[in-house]
């Protein structure tokens, strides 16, 4: 299921890449550096509006799926999680008209918040579309989805810069997008809540599991944006605009790929759960770390390698310098986050303990608002970029130490420490290339360090290359044949 997965959601992980990369680029030429900073801050307020209200939800239809599938509970699973949305949406909409009638901002930024918040509980509505479709194996429609969601979003905010409309402009294709998308795919998931009831024992036990994941999502995202908040009262919009171009370069890069693969992980995780065993799923967890050391360490590398030249490429001329510098400090910090998000805390959702997923983060958070508090005076950019790693480190190691008192998520430290050997190879090697600037080093460094890291890792079968490639030709010819 793993890698039938990692195949499937390919494509979709692809698209999601290049447009992330040209979203950075457009909107950094569109916008201005304040605009930027505007959509940054918003795009903060809907993420915490979001995972505080509705991700418990999203959570329990990805654990609960398959569970309900093996009882044929589905009709009461699809009612009671709908219904409840329904409800948390009706009561939603005091609260984005008292947004807009007090918060304590300007006009612009009052616009673009609510505008971001009206677009919440639409988008809730297609992730559970989404999970449900993951999670019962339909990879297809699942990725059709996500592809036409990222490419309508993008076209529609381009339309929206263009016309005028300022930060709000990416936050208007976010709300548009998963309109047009539901209508078409949401009547058929709603059939499955025929026969079913909304049950309150069942809402009890699925907030129970769920909401802790929102809250600890909700302490995620201050280790993710509260450097915004805290470099906006110290410095200023602009600052908030290059520092949120250079987070976006380096952590959308690599959340595609943490989210590529944990997408085909977290089924196979609770597949191997739910219908085999504890050794099952230390098979299945074993196989998506060697994937994940295997493809995201070298990635964190190469965009630290590449931090000056990809931004002359992609950022606007007003962010560049800035951008550039801190780059490699939120690689490193996207790294942690995504080993953190995507695969050590998935021990609490798989034991049903999300209860301990507070205390996992609730420490690295505190880490980084101090780090904040500290460095930004000190450092500026740097400073909040020093404090996420400092933040994301010290969640890793919390999770490592209380997640195994619960479910013990394996490190293959082989492929650890030969993917970290490979990398730094791969990275002497880059250093020696010549330094023009442009997209010409992004494509030298880039192409040069690919081919360095890949025979390094084939020679000493580093993450189980070799196995994991004769599985995905595998699986590649059963496609085929299918077709």
């Amino acid at each position: 299921m793993f890698v039938r997965g990692i195949l499937g959601y390919l494509p979709s992980n692809i698209l999601q890449a290049v447009v992330g990369v040209a979203t950075i680029w457009v909107f950094t030429h569109l916008l201005t550096a304040e605009q930027f900073g505007i959509y940054a801050l918003s795009f903060a307020v809907l993420t915490l509006a979001h995972v505080s209200l509705f991700s418990w939800i999203e959570a329990a239809m990805e654990r609960h799926w398959a569970e309900a599938d093996r009882d044929g509970g589905h009709g009461a699973l699809y009612a009671t999680l709908y219904k409840t949305a329904l409800l948390i949406s009706v009561l939603f909409v005091p609260v984005v008209i008292g947004t807009y009638l007090f918060l304590p901002a300007s006009a612009e930024i009052r616009i673009a918040v609510c505008i971001g918040l009206i677009g919440v509980p639409v988008r809730c509505c297609m992730n559970l579309v989404k999970v449900a479709l993951r999670a019962r194996g339909d990879v297809r429609r699942a990725a059709n989805l996500d592809m036409f969601f990222v490419v309508a979003g993008f076209a529609i905010g381009i339309v929206a810069a263009l016309s005028g409309a300022g930060g709000s402009a990416p936050l208007i294709g976010l709300l548009i997008a998963p309109l047009l998308l539901l209508p078409v795919v949401l009547p058929a998931e709603l059939k499955r809540a025929r026969g079913g009831v909304l049950n309150a024992d069942r809402l009890k036990a699925f907030a129970a599991y769920g909401y802790p994941i929102s809250i600890s999502l909700g302490m995620g995202l201050i280790l993710a944006t509260t450097d915004r908040f805290m470099l906006e009262w110290l410095m200023g919009e602009a600052a908030v605009g290059a520092y949120h171009a250079s987070y976006s370069l380096a952590s959308r890069t690599l959340d595609v790929m943490f989210i590529w693969l944990g997408t085909a992980g977290a089924p196979a995780l609770v597949m191997a759960l739910e219908r085999g065993s504890r050794d099952a799923l230390k098979e299945a967890a074993t196989d998506q770390a060697r994937a994940l050391i295997l493809l995201t360490i070298p990635a964190a590398v190469g965009l630290a390698l590449v931090a000056r030249p990809l931004a002359e490429v992609v950022i606007g001329p007003q962010l560049r310098s800035a951008s550039a510098m801190v780059t490699p400090w939120i690689a490193a910090s996207a790294l942690l986050s995504g080993f953190l998000y995507y695969y050590f805390n998935q021990a609490f959702t798989l034991a049903k303990r999300t209860r301990l997923l507070l205390v996992t983060m609730l420490i690295p958070a505190v880490v980084n608002i101090g780090g904040n508090l500290v460095l930004i005076p000190r450092f500026g950019l740097s400073g909040a970029a020093a404090a996420s790693v400092a933040g994301y480190g010290v969640g890793v190691i919390a999770s490592i130490f209380v997640g195994r008192r619960t479910l013990l998520m394996p490190v293959p430290m082989r492929d650890l420490t030969l993917c970290l050997a490979c990398s730094a190879a791969m990275a002497a090697v880059v250093l020696m290339l010549p330094s023009f600037g442009g997209i010409g080093e992004v494509m030298l460094d880039a192409s040069v360090g690919a081919l360095v890291y890949a025979a390094l890792v084939y020679a000493t079968n580093a993450g189980n290359a070799r196995q994991l490639l004769a599985r995905i030709r595998g699986e590649a010819r059963g496609v085929e044949a299918a077709l």
